[in-house]
């Protein structure tokens, strides 16, 4: 997907059929473009949206990532056609990893990632926008797991991603309820970090307040938090202190003190 010719970087963007990607000033927007099925998460999608994280991660002009939906809904869920047409556990499985290895893929890309949530976010669309590092909600967004209405449980990584996120007790109520949540309630019980009218305008605010930081400081604070998870706090503050170092030996830092005494805005290069 990328190519190297002499010193110039060259990469390359597949063609995608059901979302978009453009970059403009650090800002990678990510777009699912499956209005007339609000958004549902196809394997055809899912498999794009992998394309995506490929490019998101060699992207030297990608800063930070939204995801987002266009038309009526963030994502309404998996594609039922597709879950109706299984006929056995084992398919059952291998779609549910397809899932989680495509949102493990998101997770893991090194810059944060903000999913901006205009109206639905169900099932398999609130697993999308919970592999994100924040999410940010319109006000009448509507989000839930709905899946045990259906006989089925959260594949795609909610039943792990969201205890982690809100508590056990609270992740339990909206797995065993199905129930949708307002971005009010979802904001007091810590499942959003912002609510505003227009969605993609509070994530582009959002993403610019954090462009204004150094991006290699960034992208070590993120990984601290990530493998930090999990561990005994000891170890997980080895971690802390081994990246700190990383980041005190970088350029950026050099800059961002300097100019922290010189009472000036920082001009970090990522070096």
């Amino acid at each position: 997907m990328a190519e190297e010719h002499g010193h110039e970087f060259i990469l390359e963007i597949p063609e995608f059929e059901h979302l978009s990607y453009e970059v403009e000033e650090g800002i990678a927007l990510v777009t699912l473009r499956r209005p007339e099925a609000l958004n549902a998460l196809s394997q055809d999608l899912l498999r794009e949206l992998a394309e995506v994280a490929e490019v998101l991660a060699q992207d030297p002009e990608a800063r930070v990532a939204i995801f987002t939906g266009e038309g009526k809904a963030f994502a309404a869920g998996a594609d039922l056609k597709e879950i109706a047409a299984i006929k056995d556990p084992f398919m059952a499985r291998e779609y549910a990893l397809l899932g989680q290895q495509v949102f493990s893929e998101i997770a893991a890309l090194p810059i944060p990632t903000i999913a901006a949530i205009n109206g639905y976010a169900l099932g398999g669309g609130l697993e999308l926008a919970l592999a994100c590092d924040l999410r940010v909600a319109a006000t009448g967004a509507r989000l839930g797991l709905p899946e045990v209405g259906l006989g089925l449980i959260p594949g795609f990584g909610g039943t792990q991603r969201l205890p982690r996120l809100i508590g056990r007790g609270r992740a339990l109520d909206l797995i065993f309820t199905g129930r949708h949540v307002t971005a009010e309630e979802a904001l007091s019980m810590g499942l959003v970090n912002r609510v505003g009218e227009d969605a993609l305008e509070e994530a582009r605010k959002l993403a610019e307040k954090i462009l204004k930081n150094a991006p290699i400081a960034l992208a070590l604070a993120k990984e601290s938090v990530v493998r930090g998870e999990g561990l005994d706090l000891a170890e997980a503050l080895e971690i802390e202190a081994d990246l700190f170092g990383y980041a005190a030996a970088t350029e950026d830092m050099k800059e961002g003190v300097r100019a922290f005494l010189e009472k000036r805005p920082p001009n970090f290069k990522g070096e």
